[in-house]
């Protein structure tokens, strides 16, 4: 068995800078600590219905039966960093899930984290909440909405705190135009970019915050990988094997997927996925004995109400520039083109004009 224990050596643990907002935090951000959709959580009967002997000592749900039904691993530090590790684990939990209702048919439904961090869904690229996200996008749902593609809203690992490289001066509010969008050509051809109406999309219709193995076990084995905090402190510079380590914070400092469960040589622990990129760890994993690095601490789960996808036939179908699933307040090219790109040339733009028919709305 090889055990690693990953200490911290370029930096003390006082220099490290924490992704988890406390329980003052999450309060004063308007969502509620450790919260639950219901009073009554359907996790808790789930917990009742499976007996802990029903547990096997392994099991990953990147091979079910031979079927993978994990999706990519993410990086939040591209393309500058940005501490949203908090939404990461919780988009790549779920879009797990959404592969798993479909039985790891057609393409992977990536939910976007972008999406997330414009609409201050559970926190900022300075840190944020671990069940934030599920709140949001639980109460999102209910109004008949759901979380953007990364197809319409790539990570540009950005909020609207942001104000240094590529995120200083540019608008990262919750606006039509960044939850979901595209762009029609090149700016200096007349191009535009447009606030996508129809969009495919993910809901959810429950959600809830769990602690311990078993629970923890049980909500993976019945219905999925989870989003949990971690104690990170020991892992920076983590390559392989089992980490072993109390950890130096002694806290929650990030979050991460947890996607199952193995045993080596008596050693159980945990599959985690984490959020900095393949090139780390073991291609983006890392396996974290049972009882180490606050793993147990604080989980958080969310169940699919629905998602866009050819088998539901509820696809979107724009057209390539998206001019027919368009907001209907867009302004004309000449406005949006000196308001966002600074760049005018009126001959292109009046040939762009004549093209979309005088205005692009």
């Amino acid at each position: 068995m090889k055990l690693v224990i990953a200490l911290l050596l370029s930096a003390p643990a006082s220099a490290i800078v924490g992704e988890v907002w406390e329980k003052h935090e999450v309060e004063a951000a308007g969502f509620v600590w450790r919260g639950n959709a219901t009073a009554k959580s359907s996790h808790d009967l789930l917990h009742k219905k499976i007996k802990d002997d029903d547990l096997p000592d392994a099991f990953t749900w990147g091979n079910v039966d031979g079927v993978n039904y994990l999706t990519m691993s993410r990086n939040q530090h591209i393309p500058q960093y940005c501490g949203s590790c908090w939404a990461h684990g919780s988009v790549s939990a779920l879009a797990d899930r959404v592969k798993i209702a479909r039985k790891a048919k057609g393409v992977d439904l990536n939910p976007s984290v972008q999406h997330i961090l414009n609409c201050g869904g559970g926190g900022s690229c300075h840190g944020g909440s671990v069940d934030g996200p599920y709140q949001w996008l639980h109460k999102l749902s209910k109004e008949g909405k759901g979380i953007s593609l990364e197809t319409s809203n790539p990570y540009l690992a950005c909020s609207s705190e942001s104000k240094d490289g590529i995120c200083k001066g540019q608008d990262w509010s919750c606006s039509d135009i960044n939850v979901a969008r595209t762009c029609s050509t090149f700016p200096s051809a007349g191009g535009f970019c447009a606030a996508i109406a129809d969009y495919p999309q993910i809901t959810i219709d429950d959600y809830g915050s769990i602690s311990g193995q078993k629970a923890m076990q049980k909500e993976i084995y019945a219905r999925g990988p989870i989003s949990c905090g971690i104690d990170a402190s020991a892992i920076l510079e983590y390559q392989s094997g089992i980490a072993v380590h109390k950890g130096l914070l002694e806290t929650v400092d990030h979050v991460i997927s947890v996607v199952g469960w193995g045993k080596e040589n008596d050693q159980q622990y945990w599959i985690v996925r984490n959020s900095w990129g393949e090139y780390w760890g073991e291609m983006g994993y890392i396996r974290v004995a049972f009882g180490s690095l606050k793993v147990e601490q604080q989980c958080a789960w969310a169940t699919v109400k629905d998602y866009t996808a050819p088998e539901k036939k509820n696809q979107v179908h724009c057209f390539e520039d998206g001019g027919n699933c368009k907001v209907k307040k867009d302004k004309p090219v000449p406005e949006l083109l000196e308001k966002v790109v600074g760049v005018v040339e009126p001959a292109l733009l009046k040939a762009a004009k004549k093209l979309r028919g005088g205005v692009v709305a």
